[in-house]
């Protein structure tokens, strides 16, 4: 009998996905739990597994098409399945695949790879074949999506490359060791002023989220300096001994610390308001989300329960997050209840911005890059280490005065950082 299997809804409101590369053709014979679909949604990459033990009959969508949870991804037919059963599994209409670009905003639970924008746009004849001859010759074409997105930018025709991955497939070490017999000039057609490509599902969430944001809360950003030589003489006293139990001492960890604390006597800032139900909703939890600048887009892990972790503790998970993000590893729960944001655009460049506050928290805090500049320090002009901070606030939450308080408490435990031991 046959079996209809339609997308899932694998996250919180998940409404769509893109198809990156099927792992699937027809004919194939599958296993219960066999990957059968990489899909893209807003912030993860997830592997799609087969509920089902049988022959694919047939796929749903190429790569690059958007899929709706409850449309169908694949037919299988399934040997051995009682008729009234196989019946009750395939009452589900299959409901056609039309492009659409609204986004819910919701993230999913489950592995993820590398995959690059180009990897959206890669071609793929799979699962559009059912003779013998055409199943061998798809077969030799199975490749991660990053391989499939480097060999189209390198010119290179994947079918001629043999894959040294599981079940043959072509791996990005397969592309960058690939040696064509003869280098062949790529034609430019000087006449295409732009390059037009599809929105990713996380490129549409981020811009979805951003003006969700601006809409929906009354931003209000101020600015200020802290000189944190003191601080700067700490980490370095302390970085090697950090390295050597394989810890990353940056700054970072000693301004989540010195936040968490400030929170703890600003709890308007760790909050967020009802408008609904005319109400405020303060956190008893400090989740602090860290923004990170990975290769596909803005992700914002977060810190769950940073009050209750030690300055090393918390440069393990910062360093734990950071690599799951860049190798698109991070699961919907690694991102999900965060209270109060922290973005570090002054490891890459800049002093100040106006972060755009990460909705419905109440705040979010900026961090600048640190300068050198003169400073007067018991009544003497010294050249001070000095730390750029923006902090943007939902002005229906956070009042000038309060927020400026905050900062106040950051910028002291900062400059003095003994005084995150002392409280």
């Amino acid at each position: 009998m046959k079996y209809i299997f339609n997308f899932p809804d694998i996250g919180e409101g998940l409404d769509e996905g893109t198809i990156l590369e099927w792992y699937v053709i027809k004919g194939q014979a599958v296993k219960a739990g066999d990957a059968l679909v990489n899909m893209e949604t807003d912030k993860v990459v997830a592997e799609i597994p087969s509920p089902k033990s049988g022959i694919i009959v047939s796929t749903f969508g190429a790569v690059g098409d958007v899929i709706h949870v409850g449309s169908p991804l694949v037919e299988i037919e399934i040997e051995g399945t009682a008729g009234d059963r196989a019946v009750d599994e395939t009452k589900v209409t299959p409901v056609p695949i039309e492009s659409n670009d609204e986004e819910e905003g919701a993230g999913v639970v489950g592995t993820m790879e590398v995959a690059s924008k180009n990897a959206v746009l890669a071609a793929s004849d799979e699962g559009s074949s059912s003779s013998e001859t055409e199943v061998k010759t798809l077969q030799k074409v199975l490749a991660t999506p990053l391989a499939r997105a480097m060999a189209k930018d390198l010119n290179i025709d994947i079918n001629q490359l043999i894959g040294t991955g599981p079940a043959g497939r072509v791996s990005k070490e397969d592309i960058e060791n690939y040696k064509p017999a003869k280098q062949q000039a790529v034609a430019i057609d000087l006449t295409n002023e732009v390059t037009y490509e599809p929105l990713s599902q996380i490129r549409k969430a981020i811009a979805k989220n951003m003006i969700n944001s601006k809409l929906s809360a009354a931003h209000m950003s101020i600015f200020e300096e802290v000189e944190i030589s003191d601080l700067i003489r700490i980490r370095e006293k302390y970085k090697k001994i950090y390295a050597d139990r394989d810890a990353r001492l940056t700054y970072l960890p000693f301004i989540v610390k010195a936040v968490v604390q400030a929170l703890k006597q600003h709890r308007q800032l760790n909050s967020q308001i009802d408008m609904e139900n005319e109400r405020m909703i303060y956190k008893n939890r400090y989740n602090i989300a860290i923004a990170v600048d990975s290769p596909e887009g803005l992700v914002v892990p977060v810190i769950k329960d940073a009050d209750r972790l030690s300055i090393f503790e918390i440069s393990l998970k910062i360093t734990e997050l950071s690599v799951k993000a860049r190798d698109r590893k991070l699961t919907l729960d690694d991102m999900r209840n965060g209270t109060f944001t922290i973005t570090n655009y002054g490891s890459i460049g800049g002093i100040f911005a106006t972060p755009v506050i990460n909705y419905p928290q109440a705040a979010i805090l900026g961090i600048g890059r640190i300068v050198k500049k003169p400073v007067v320090l018991d009544d003497q002009i010294v050249i001070g280490n000095v730390l750029g901070l923006s902090l943007s606030v939902d002005h229906r939450i956070v009042d000038g005065g309060e927020a400026s308080r905050f900062v106040n408490k950051v910028m002291a435990y900062l400059s003095d950082p003994i005084a995150l031991l002392m409280e």
